[in-house]
């Protein structure tokens, strides 16, 4: 693990946009941002994309958000600021209506036609060019890979203090421990849950995309087995800001990566074949108009299931040939 972070860690400082381009050749570069609900900030992120990467240096030449069903201006702001936005129902139109921000990842794949295809949250504040140059450098400069996680300092922001990399509560407390138990290969990775990603098309046309949580960490499971851990990279981006979840969000999305990971044992023969647990998960919450009496709380019951898109070169025949927009 320290020989493989040692060889495949970078910082984004190492890639700059104009080396970038200089490198780039005749290969395609697609930035996807799934986004539900995010009319706060996409519109921010879309500009400076475009601005730095678009018009200044043309490093990137795709822009496209996904309007994950949003209720609320998401579309129109992304369309404003320059990206082309599709729609999640529109590209996956036919086939089982799936939820999450795996099924909007994965319409995002299909909507994009370059060979080179970078994923970015909607949801981060303070954003940088170097988010997206930092997670091309490895795959323009070196073959050997085919896919490079982002990581930073999260900060945890509180009403007296912050906490300089209290953010990832959920990567400590549950993915960490999980990915170092059974694949400890990817216990290098600092941020296994980052939303921050890219790889080749080829390779990403081959693995399933797993509906809501357990995206990312099946997608790193996935691409070990796939192409092994010498393909696989990771990018220092310094510091990320977004919002953060209650404690009882973090809870649903530890249960869909258990889940998430459930399935990746039984395919390893590991895990009983033929049986998942229960995707209800149980939480108390204070106050309400239904509190039991002697508990104080009220009893509320979360379906925490995860689907799977399989992987688009099945379904390619299926996809519309064009962008559907939104």
């Amino acid at each position: 693990m320290e020989a493989w972070a040692t060889y495949r860690t970078s910082t984004a400082d190492d890639w700059p946009a104009e080396r970038l381009l200089g490198v780039k050749g005749a290969s395609r570069v697609s930035v996807v941002l799934p986004a539900r609900n995010e009319e706060a900030t996409v519109g921010a992120i879309v500009s400076t994309i475009r601005e730095h990467l678009m018009d200044r240096v043309p490093l990137v030449d795709e822009l496209i958000v996904v309007d994950s069903r949003s209720t609320d201006r998401t579309a129109r702001v992304a369309r404003a600021a320059g990206a082309e936005v599709v729609g999640q129902d529109a590209m996956t139109r036919g086939l089982p209506r799936l939820t999450g921000k795996g099924d909007a990842l994965w319409a995002g794949l299909a909507a994009a036609e370059s060979d080179v295809v970078a994923f970015i949250d909607a949801d981060l504040r303070e954003f940088r060019p170097h988010f997206v140059t930092g997670l091309l450098g490895p795959l323009l400069t070196d073959p050997g890979v085919e896919f490079v996680k982002g990581f930073y300092h999260r900060p945890l922001v509180g009403a007296t203090s912050v906490e300089p990399d209290g953010g990832g509560r959920v990567t400590e407390l549950m993915a960490r421990p999980l990915l170092n138990l059974f694949w400890p290969e990817l216990a290098g990775f600092v941020q296994p849950l980052a939303g921050e990603y890219a790889g080749r098309r080829e390779v990403l046309d081959r693995i399933p995309f797993v509906t809501g949580y357990g995206v990312e960490t099946a997608m790193l499971i996935d691409l070990l087995e796939l192409v092994g851990l010498d393909a696989l990279a990771q990018v220092d981006l310094g510091e990320r800001k977004h919002r953060h979840q209650d404690t009882a969000a973090l809870g649903r999305m530890s249960a869909q990566i258990m889940l998430t990971a459930w399935s990746r044992l039984q395919r390893r023969g590991w895990a009983a074949p033929g049986t998942m647990p229960t995707p209800l998960l149980t939480q108390f919450r204070r106050g309400g108009s239904e509190t039991l009496p002697n508990l104080d709380r009220e009893i509320v019951v979360n379906d925490v299931s995860v689907e799977e898109r399989p992987p688009l070169a099945e379904l390619r025949h299926r996809v519309p040939r064009r962008r559907v927009p939104a």
